[in-house]
């Protein structure tokens, strides 16, 4: 079985258990190497043409906007092809209860028949959300596997956690 995860991570200003903090790397990215590690799966980020605001609270109301208007912003790269891969991974932080808009520009790209789609969302209390219906709604044609919500805050110590859910579902 082969895996890729595609994910969207913020560096900078985030929130972190009711502040905002600078943090060095995305916990989405950390968590995506973490199930890199676990299973060797590819990893492919989902970066915007235009930044987003290096203030949290003026990302997140960027990213609201986006929202409900079904922006699709410009990424610096797109994967075109996942036709090596059964099983893929969408992660990012959980932005109004889905995932960022950037990561729904790259998956309307591509052909999802015959995948198995995996959602995971970090967070700082809303779970899962609604990453498994956009997924059903973005990955057309795929079996959308278990999810896993990784708080946030927790992500530098969620290797253990990632590990055995990688295990367990995508090998």
């Amino acid at each position: 079985m082969k895996t890729l995860v595609i994910y969207y991570s913020r560096k900078g200003e985030n929130y972190v258990n009711g502040s905002i903090v600078p943090l060095e790397k995305g916990n989405t990215e950390i968590v995506a190497e973490y199930i890199r590690d676990a299973v060797g799966a590819d990893l492919f980020e989902v970066e915007t043409v235009k930044e987003y605001a290096a203030s949290y609270m003026a990302c997140i109301d960027e990213a609201k906007k986006e929202l409900k208007s079904n922006a699709r912003p410009e990424l610096k790269a797109y994967l075109d092809d996942i036709s090596e891969y059964d099983n893929i991974v969408v992660a990012g932080p959980c932005w109004w209860g889905t995932f960022p808009t950037p990561v729904f520009t790259q998956l309307e790209r591509l052909d999802f028949a015959g995948k198995k789609v995996f959602p995971l969302m970090t967070h700082e209390g809303s779970g899962l959300a609604d990453s498994a219906k956009s997924l059903k709604r973005y990955c057309k044609g795929a079996e959308i596997g278990p999810g896993l919500a990784v708080h946030g805050a927790e992500a530098k110590n969620s290797a253990a956690l990632v590990s055995k859910w990688a295990k367990e579902n995508l090998t």
